[in-house]
Order: C-alpha cells, then sequence, then structure tokens
C-alpha cells in the first residue's frame, strides 16, 4: 500500500498549533529540513567517496517563540515531557537523550561566539525514525535553520551541514559522514546532491524525468548506530586504508585490494572491496544519469545492495526480502533497480521504479513482505525536495 506524503504546510500548521497548546505562545519562527535517501553510494562518505542521495518531501518541523528568558524548552508531539535546556551554559551530553541532537547544535553556536536567547519550540516530525532515513540530520538541520532565524543570521550552507555533523559525533556519539546533513541542507527539488566527500563539495544531479519514481520501503525493523555496528565498520576501513599505505580511499583500485588481501586480514579485506567498488560503482551512476541512461541504473544498485550484504554486512533479512521481491519484479514489471538505503542494520530499501507502476509495485512489495515476515511494511514515494529552510 503506498502511502501519502503529509503535506508540509499542515506539518507547519500543526508545528503552530502545538506550540499554543504547550505554551501559550505564536509561532514567530518556524524551520523545516527534510529527510533523505541514498540513491547509491553507501558507507563511503567518511572513505573520501562520492555518494548519490537526495532530499525526500519527509519533514521535521519546528516552530518556536522568544520567551524572554535564558532558557529553552522544547516539547514534542510524541512525548508529554518538556527538555529544558540553560543557554547561559556551554552545552554537554545529558537527558532527555533526543534532546542532545539539539544541544549539540546549540553548542555549535556557541563555539562560533553567539549567545542564544530563551525560546520555546515545537518539534513535529513526518520523517519515520529508525528507518534510515537520517531523521537525526533533519532534526539537527533544522535546529540549525531555526537558530538562524532566531538570531537573524545565515549561515552558509556547507558551515551550518559541517556544525550538524559535529553535534551528531560530540552528542549523539555516531561518527557519521557527511551525507545525511548534506542532504538534508543542500536539497534542492528534482534534484539529486552528488557529494565528492573528500573535497566536501556537492554538485547538483539533475532528475527531472517524471517518469520516474523512487519508492522507500522501511523495514519497520529498527536500528542504533551508536551501538557500535557503525562505529566498527568505519574502523575497519581506517584499519584497511593504514595496511595499503594510501593517504585516500580514492588513490585505492580494486588490483591494491586483491594484492594485499591476506595481508589486509577477514573482514577487513571485505570491507575494502565494498568501498573501492562503492566509488566506483556512485561515479558510473552519476554517468548515467547525466545521459539519461536509466537502465544503466539497475545494475550498480544491484551490485551495490550485494556487496553491502556480503561484503559489509550491514543488509539484514528484512532489507534482502524487500529488494528481492523488487528484483522478482524485474523490469517488465517497471521496476528498474532496488537496493537498501541508510547505515543498514533495518531501515529501508529504494526502489527506482516507472511512475506508471509506482502504486501496484507498492502493493506487491506490501503483499509479499508481509507475507514473509508477519511485518506490513511503511511505503511512500518521494522526489528530490526542497533541504532545510525558514518558512515565511
Amino acid at each position: 500500500m503506498l502511502q501519502p506524503n503529509p503535506n508540509l504546510s499542515d506539518l507547519v500548521s500543526d508545528a503552530a498549533a502545538g506550540l499554543k497548546q504547550r505554551f501559550q505562545a505564536e509561532a514567530i519562527i518556524t524551520a523545516a529540513a527534510p529527510g533523505r535517501v541514498n540513491l547509491i553510494g553507501e558507507h563511503i562518505d567518511y572513505c573520501d567517496g562520492f555518494v548519490m542521495p537526495f532530499a525526500i518531501d519527509r519533514y521535521i518541523v519546528i516552530a518556536g517563540h522568544p520567551n524572554g528568558s535564558h532558557e529553552a524548552r522544547i516539547a514534542t508531539a510524541i512525548s508529554e515531557d518538556i527538555a529544558t535546556i540553560d543557554l547561559t551554559e556551554l552545552q554537554q551530553v545529558s537527558e532527555p537523550k533526543w534532546a542532545n541532537y539539539l544541544r549539540g547544535v546549540i553548542r555549535g553556536f556557541q563555539d562560533r561566539g553567539y549567545t542564544i536567547p530563551g525560546f520555546d519550540a515545537f518539534i513535529l516530525s513526518s520523517v519515520p525514525g529508525g528507518a534510515g532515513l537520517s531523521s537525526s540530520a533533519a532534526l539537527e538541520c533544522a535546529t540549525a535553520t531555526f537558530l538562524e532565524g532566531l538570531l537573524g543570521i545565515h549561515l552558509d550552507t556547507r558551515e551550518k551541514a559541517l556544525l550538524c555533523q559535529k553535534a551528531e559525533h560530540d552528542f549523539a556519539h555516531v561518527p557519521c559522514g557527511i551525507m545525511d546533513q548534506f542532504a538534508s541542507a543542500f536539497g534542492q527539488p528534482n534534484r539529486l546532491v552528488l557529494i565528492d566527500c573528500q573535497s566536501g563539495e556537492p554538485e547538483m544531479v539533475p532528475f527531472e524525468n517524471p517518469d520516474l519514481t523512487v519508492l522507500i520501503s522501511n523495514t519497520l525493523v529498527s536500528h542504533e548506530l551508536s551501538d557500535g555496528g557503525y562505529a566498527a565498520r568505519r574502523k575497519h576501513t581506517e584499519d584497511g586504508l593504514s595496511i595499503l599505505g594510501k593517504a585516500s580511499w580514492r588513490d585505492v583500485v580494486t588490483a591494491d585490494v586483491q594484492t594485499h588481501w591476506e595481508a589486509l586480514g577477514e573482514p577487513v579485506n571485505r570491507r575494502a572491496r565494498h568501498v573501492v567498488g562503492e566509488i566506483s560503482r556512485t561515479i558510473s551512476a552519476a554517468a548515467a544519469l547525466a545521459r539519461n541512461d536509466f537502465e544503466a541504473l539497475g545494475p550498480l544498485m544491484a551490485a551495490s545492495h550485494d556487496s553491502l550484504r556480503d561484503d559489509f554486512n550491514v543488509s539484514c533479512k528484512e532489507l534482502d526480502i524487500l529488494v528481492e521481491i523488487a528484483r522478482n519484479i524485474g523490469r517488465q514489471g517497471g521496476v528498474i533497480g532496488a537496493r537498501m538505503t541508510g547505515g543498514g542494520f533495518g531501515g529501508s530499501t529504494v526502489t527506482l521504479c516507472e511512475s506508471s507502476k509506482a502504486s501496484e509495485i507498492a502493493a506487491t512489495l506490501s503483499a509479499e513482505y508481509e507475507k514473509a515476515t508477519g511485518i506490513q511494511p511503511q511505503i511512500f514515494a518521494s522526489r528530490p525536495a526542497q533541504g532545510a529552510h525558514l518558512i515565511q
């Protein structure tokens, strides 16, 4: 079953209503930031690779009002509790845990010399949590954009994204690369964000063909990236690069990995093979899009998923089932390609397909997945959407 995407204007109205109900305040500043999916280029943003995500039209919205104090009081739609943050102090990791994303972003502004005035805020989200769609990056980018509005300033987009990435490193203890925050900050309608993770420069890749749609299928199997699985994979890549004696993964070719296979050892050798292969696949995918060769994307997406499953070991049974169902539907059924997306250990898949057959494909994915797992997945369609911005 294909779910509709909540309208952003409705989210904005509901967030304003939540602010009024919880704090008896009118929304003066409202910021929105999207989640993201990655079409290809997984687990290589921290390896100087190329990644190609896009912002989805699912958002986190923050509506707020200055309160004349030195405290931030923050409420959400999913809890009756209010997080209170003393803005006179340099922020540190604290409770509740979810508010650490906001504390990390506030700390980034404090480290830049900004004094944050007190405010009340209400947070509402249409980005599914734990689905591999970067709800954390959306929350960070929405917070940073809200603070820009509160302070009447405008940070360079790249600086804002890097500030949010540091917040995730220091306050959520997830050593993520730059992809999630860059996609949420730089996203544009009908554009993929090809990010060179060595230079830190994004390039907008056209994705304007209305006959193509991306289905995002949430397995409803949650993952926790701070539990060590993500950090362990990152360390494997660092160890591999050290053994190969290279300054960057961009200097490594497949022959280097094959020559040093025994020296790299298990599982570092397979991690290395994934990194080199995924960098190459992402470059090829960007070139295919540039020449409107969408048929070339299918095999690249398939190889990406297989490598994430077999060499990087970040897939899971539920992700593999969804990808296999999409593959069985095949090109004749309107599927161009499918793969897992995000950090893995659960989360979501992306299925590039013909728009005219999207509903039928979604129905098959849903029915077959539920039959195999007993779980009814959340499936929605998205095209590239607007990145983090203030609502005027």
